[in-house]
C-alpha cells in the first residue's frame, strides 16, 4: 500500500461549473469588501479610491486564497505575471501575484488515488516498494511524490491536478477579468496577445508527454556536464498526466546564500551562461525562473535542473535578432540599437516617440552591467530599483498601448529571474566577455 502521512490537503475543483462558481464567489466577495471599504471612506469624509477599496488586506486574502484553491491556470497565470514579464503592474496587484507565486496546496489522498487509478489502473501501488502519498512539492499544475521501485530506484512522480487542462482557457479569461477590475492597467493596453501566449504555454505545461520529451532533450544536451545534472526519465510510468523521473538528492539554491563568494559566483555565472546557451545555441529555453527549479547536489556541486514544462522554442530568426541587438548595445550605437529593438518588438512604428525614447533608455540602463569588463556586483546594485522606477513612470502613462511580442516577454521573464537569482546569491560576475563570446559566432561549443 502507498505510504500515507497526510490526510489533509484541499480538493481541486474539477468541473467547469464548480470553478466558475469559485470565481463568482471571489468576485462577489471582493465587490462586497470594496463596497464596505468605500462606505467607510465616505463616512470619514474621504473620496474612495478604486485601488484603495479593491486592494484591502481582506480582499487580497480573498483573491490569493481563492486562486490558490483553484490551482491550475488560475494560480499559474498569477505566478507567471508576478515575475518580470516586461509588464509593470501596480504595487498592490504585484503583491497579490507574488503571494500566489509562493502559495500552492496539495490535493487530498482520495483525490490523488482516484487520479492515479485513472492513469495507471487500480492496484498501481503494487508497482512500488514505497509510495509517499504526501507530496514533497506542490505547485500550480501538479504535485510531486517520492517513490521507490522494487528494484530500489528512487523516483520523483509528478501528478497533474485533475481538470487542469480542461479549465485553462476559461481560467485565464476569468483571471484577466479580475485584473481588469483594478482599472489600473494603462488605457488602451492590449494584453490579448499575452493572454493568448499564456494559454498556449499553459496548455504546453499541462502536457506531461511534451515535458517528458523536453526533459530527455535537455538531458541529452547536457550529457557529461560537470556543471549541470538533469533527472533521468522513466518513460514506462509516464502518461499525459503523470511524469516519472529519477529522484535526485539536492538542496535548495538558497542554501548557498552564506557559501564562499567564489561558489556563489560560480553558480550564478553558470546559470546566466545557460540562459545564453538556450537563446543562442539550444534553440529552446526553459522560461520559468522560479528558484525552486534550480537545486544543488551537495556531493558533486552540480546544479540540478528541474521542471521542463515551460520550455519554449527559440526560432533562428529571433536568436539572430537578439544577437544583433546585443552587438549593437555592446558597441553603444544608439541608432543600430533602436533598429534592432524595432525588429525584436520592444516598440513599433506607431509607438509614440516619447515612449520609444523611454523604452530605449530602460534597455540602455539594463545593458550597463553587460558593458563592463570587471565583475558586476549583483548584491550591491540598485539596478532593479532604477529599472522599476523607470518602468512605473512608463506604465503609468495612460496612453501607452504597445505590448512587446509574447516570446520576448517570456524571455525577459527568464532573464529577470536570473538577475533576481544572482542578487539573492550576492554574486559578482564578469558578464561582458560572456555575452561577447555568443555574439562573435552563430554557435558556441556546448
Amino acid at each position: 500500500m502507498p505510504r500515507n502521512d497526510d490526510e489533509g490537503g484541499a480538493a481541486v475543483p474539477t468541473g467547469r461549473v464548480a470553478r466558475l462558481l469559485r470565481f463568482g464567489g471571489m468576485a462577489s466577495g471582493i465587490a462586497g469588501g470594496a463596497a464596505a471599504e468605500g462606505l467607510r471612506a465616505l463616512s470619514r469624509g474621504r473620496r474612495p479610491d478604486l485601488a484603495y477599496v479593491l486592494f484591502t488586506p481582506a480582499n487580497t486574502a480573498r483573491l490569493t486564497d481563492g486562486l490558490s484553491d483553484l490551482r491550475g491556470a488560475a494560480l499559474k497565470l498569477g505566478q507567471m505575471l508576478s515575475m518580470d514579464t516586461g509588464l509593470v503592474l501596480p504595487d498592490e496587484l504585484t503583491a497579490i501575484l507574488a503571494r500566489m507565486r509562493d502559495d500552492a496546496r496539495h490535493m487530498p489522498p482520495k483525490q490523488l488515488q482516484a487520479t492515479l487509478d485513472a492513469e495507471w489502473g487500480p492496484g498501481w501501488y503494487r508497482r512500488f516498494a514505497r509510495f509517499d502519498v504526501r507530496p514533497f512539492a506542490a505547485a500550480s499544475i501538479g504535485q510531486v511524490h517520492r517513490a521507490v521501485t522494487h528494484e530500489g530506484h528512487a523516483l520523483a512522480i509528478k501528478v497533474q491536478y485533475p481538470g487542469v487542462r480542461a479549465s485553462i482557457d476559461s481560467d485565464v479569461d476569468n483571471v484577466a477579468t479580475l485584473m481588469r477590475l483594478s482599472g489600473m492597467l494603462p488605457r488602451g493596453m492590449d494584453i490579448a496577445p499575452l493572454l493568448a501566449e499564456a494559454k498556449r504555454q499553459l496548455h504546453a505545461e499541462a502536457d506531461y508527454a511534451a515535458e517528458a520529451r523536453h526533459l530527455a532533450r535537455f538531458g541529452a544536451l547536457l550529457t557529461g556536464s560537470d556543471t549541470f545534472a538533469v533527472p533521468g526519465l522513466h518513460s514506462a510510468l509516464c502518461t499525459p498526466q503523470v511524469l516519472a523521473m529519477d529522484y535526485m538528492e539536492s538542496v535548495p539554491l538558497d542554501t548557498l546564500v552564506e557559501a564562499p563568494q567564489a561558489e556563489r559566483d560560480r553558480v550564478a555565472a553558470a546559470l546566466i551562461d545557460l540562459v545564453m546557451r538556450e537563446l543562442f545555441v539550444f534553440g529552446a529555453m526553459q522560461t520559468d525562473p522560479n528558484l525552486a527549479n534550480y537545486r544543488i547536489d551537495p556531493k558533486t556541486g552540480r546544479i540540478v535542473l528541474l521542471d521542463f514544462g515551460a520550455v519554449q522554442p527559440v526560432s533562428a530568426e529571433l536568436a539572430a535578432d537578439f544577437r544583433d541587438l546585443a552587438r549593437a548595445a555592446l558597441s553603444g550605437d544608439a541608432d543600430e540599437t533602436r533598429q534592432a529593438m524595432l525588429r525584436v518588438g520592444y516598440f513599433d512604428s506607431t509607438t509614440a516617440p516619447r515612449h520609444q525614447r523611454l523604452i530605449q533608455s530602460m534597455f540602455d540602463t539594463a545593458m550597463g552591467p553587460l558593458r563592463q569588463a570587471e565583475p558586476f556586483d549583483f548584491g550591491q546594485s540598485d539596478l532593479l530599483a532604477r529599472l522599476r522606477d523607470m518602468g512605473l513612470a512608463l506604465g503609468n502613462d495612460r496612453d501607452l498601448a504597445h505590448v512587446p511580442p509574447a516570446a520576448t516577454l517570456f524571455l525577459h521573464r527568464k532573464i529577470g529571474g536570473m538577475y533576481l537569482m544572482a542578487a539573492r546569491l550576492r554574486a559578482r560576475v564578469v558578464l561582458q566577455p560572456m555575452l561577447e563570446a555568443y555574439c562573435d559566432t552563430a554557435t558556441r561549443p556546448r
